[in-house]
This record gives C-alpha cells, sequence and structure tokens, in this order.
C-alpha cells in the first residue's frame, strides 16, 4: 500500500511540474538554472526583475502571443 501511494505522489508531481510549465510559472527557475550554468559569479535577476523584463520583452514582440 506504501508503494501505491508514493507513485500516486509522483504523479501528482509530475502533474504539478507540467502544468506548471505549461503556464510558464517555472520560467524563473528556469531562468536561475540557465543563469548559473552561463554567467557564473553574476548575481541574476530579482524574481520581480526578471517577470517585468519578461513582460516587456512580450509587449516589444507580441506575435509570439496567443493572447
Amino acid at each position: 500500500m506504501n508503494h501505491a501511494l508514493e507513485r500516486a505522489r509522483e504523479g501528482w508531481h509530475g502533474f504539478v511540474w507540467f502544468f506548471k510549465g505549461m503556464m510558464g510559472e517555472n520560467a524563473y527557475q528556469a531562468y536561475l538554472e540557465h543563469h548559473r550554468r552561463t554567467r557564473p559569479g553574476t548575481a541574476p535577476m530579482t524574481e520581480r526583475e526578471f517577470w517585468r523584463d519578461k513582460t516587456d520583452r512580450q509587449d516589444r514582440n507580441p506575435e509570439g502571443r496567443c493572447c
């Protein structure tokens, strides 16, 4: 029974990860991972700065958005 519960938890966490990815919620986390790999030793944008930058870029280039 414990194994089934663990599998259900793994499935739920996978679904949440997928959903967040589809909604773009994990974009900041992906940015941090990319920043660590490509610019070691430099400070990344704060989460607030990241979302402002992302929104500004989308406003300047709206063709990539559906809505």
